[in-house]
């Protein structure tokens, strides 16, 4: 057991954070939580800092971007061997996760460079441009399921357009984030402080009129006490607040295929990712052999240590989370659902849940109408892709969406109907990495990723400038 004290932690509070490994129970690390005290110092640096960091130069700021991502991806090994620790999240998907962050913050080096304002049409004896400037403090809310790819690409995203950050990490994952941010080169160190502490912190520091941009990757509710304390300050928020996201599955699919796309989906990660699958409606025309490969495939996963690459099914991030996911499940099977393979919290140590295929479920019950965040598979069996269509219609969410489908007229017919941010056809995961999406509804506000990051971490001001006039 180890006790960390990060960068820029000042002041302790009675009782640090306790970090579990989930594979194991063991205790890893006991972190000390920031108090005021150090929540003030923190934000008054950074509200110093601020000027002089807009008025850097681009190129410095993207250089130090740069040479930040490489000591990430020289570290790449150790962080994620630290994010599976902390979050139980396997080997091979934490060092994912881990690249992704290296890469995101080199994207932003090159993206905040070509960042720029335009010239007006206006009077020809005067100039008149808009120029995009520096919004100021950041705060950056991480979440704990992929924290190195948000940390870095948000950061990154922050202090190339040139703001100054102020980063919490997730008091269930903060170890690696406090790292990547110890890696930070000289050169960007004054526009950034860390703070570690729960959700405590990160109700005072939103309600701090220093800061000027909020980040937030997290639950619905605590983005609605975000959204509402902003709304406040009158404050610009870029929230992503999670999904619910639907698989429909045509009836003129393999249902081999299919049924692979959709373990892919839901079991990834333990199915602890924002855009995992968490809702399946399926054609009935396809439905019985659908439903045979996806039980086998639930089966044929590996559960065991995270550090171990063989291991294909890690743990949940802590025994809070098993006990929801679980309630969840039995929530269903008490309501009539059945349980084709899992649904029973496995003996030993760690915080495991086995891969969960439920049939007979109806949209009232929470394993569909809520986010489980777990590895569940509810399905719901359709006698039309139409009616499939509108049952992914139904709810609060609007973060993703996937049709597998053979037909042209049903794609379409997805994309007029599915009011989500990112809408995926024939393809669970994947994309072009500079990809923008704006969630809908209870999903999120704003453009987390992609160039529009950038706009959304400026303002536009106009400069009109004339001649003097001369004796």
């Amino acid at each position: 057991m180890a006790t960390i004290d990060p960068p820029a932690v000042i002041g302790r509070r009675p009782a640090p954070l306790r970090i579990h490994d989930p594979a194991t129970d063991e205790l890893v690390a006991e972190v000390a939580q920031a108090d005021d005290h150090a929540a003030s110092r923190a934000l008054r640096e950074l509200a110093e800092a601020a000027p002089r960091w807009r008025d850097r130069p681009a190129g410095d700021r993207a250089a130090g971007l740069r040479a930040w991502s490489r000591a990430l991806a020289e570290h790449e090994e150790e962080l994620a061997r630290l994010v599976t620790r902390e979050t139980g999240r396997p080997l091979r998907e934490a060092l994912a996760g881990v690249r992704a962050g290296v890469e995101g913050a080199a994207q932003y080096a090159e993206l905040g460079l070509g960042h720029r304002g335009r010239r007006l049409l206006g009077d020809p004896d005067a100039d008149d441009v808009m120029e995009p400037r520096a919004l100021g403090v950041a705060l950056v809310l991480l979440p704990w399921n992929d924290p190195i790819a948000l940390a870095a690409s948000q950061l990154a995203a922050c202090l190339v357009t040139g703001n100054v950050v102020l980063v919490k990490p997730s008091e269930r994952a903060p170890l690696a984030v406090a790292w990547a941010v110890d890696l930070l080169p000289e050169a960007l160190r004054p526009a950034v402080r860390l703070l570690q502490g729960d959700g405590r912190l990160g109700a005072r520091l939103v309600a701090d009129p220093a800061v000027d941009v909020v980040l937030h990757t997290g639950a619905i509710e605590t983005g609605q006490a975000i959204a509402a304390t902003s709304a406040r300050h009158l404050r610009r928020t870029i929230l992503e607040l999670g999904g619910n996201d639907p698989l429909v599955v045509d009836g003129d699919v393999d249902p081999g295929w299919a049924a692979a796309q959709a373990a892919s989906g839901a079991f990834a990660n333990a199915g602890q990712l924002c855009t995992a699958v968490e809702r399946i409606v399926v054609h009935r025309r396809v439905a019985g052999p659908f439903l045979e490969h996806l039980v086998r495939r639930a089966e044929a996963l590996r559960p065991g240590p995270p550090e171990d690459r063989r291991t294909t099914l890690g743990p949940l991030v802590d025994q809070r989370h098993r006990a929801m996911v679980h309630g969840h499940v039995q929530g269903a099977l008490a309501s009539g659902a059945v349980a084709r393979t899992g649904g029973v919290v496995p003996d030993g140590p760690g915080c495991f849940y086995p891969p969960t295929v439920l049939t007979e479920v109806r949209p009232e019950m929470a394993v569909w109408a809520t986010e489980t965040f777990g590895p569940v598979a509810p399905v719901i069996v359709v006698d039309d892709v139409e009616e499939g269509l509108a049952l992914a219609a139904e709810g609060r969410h609007g973060l993703a969406a996937t049709v597998l489908t053979n037909s042209d007229r049903t794609a379409r017919e997805a994309a007029r109907r599915l009011d989500v941010g990112t809408l995926k056809i024939n393809a669970v995961f994947g994309g072009a990495p500079a990809g923008a999406a704006e969630p809908r509804r209870h999903s999120g506000l704003g453009t987390g990723f992609g160039p529009e990051l950038l706009d959304e971490l400026t303002s536009w001001r106009v400069v009109h400038r004339c001649a003097a006039a001369t004796r």
